[in-house]
């Protein structure tokens, strides 16, 4: 990929970070899924989980 290609993308939608923060996602919503304090936390894990996979699938396909 070419510099000129490469400037198209927003620093912030490139790879690097938005991956860190699919992986983030997915680590928050096993521990919530783990917890034994909240249901309502409970709750929302499979879907912080579910999120945080469909993140990191679209996200594997930006540019570095």
């Amino acid at each position: 990929m070419t510099k000129i290609q490469q400037r198209r993308w927003p620093r912030w939608a490139r790879r690097g970070l938005m991956e860190n923060v699919a992986i983030a996602l997915i680590l928050i919503g096993v521990v919530m899924l783990v917890q034994p304090f909240s249901i309502t936390l409970y709750g929302w894990s499979f879907i912080t989980v579910l999120t945080g996979v469909v993140m990191f699938t679209i996200v594997s396909k930006f540019p570095e």
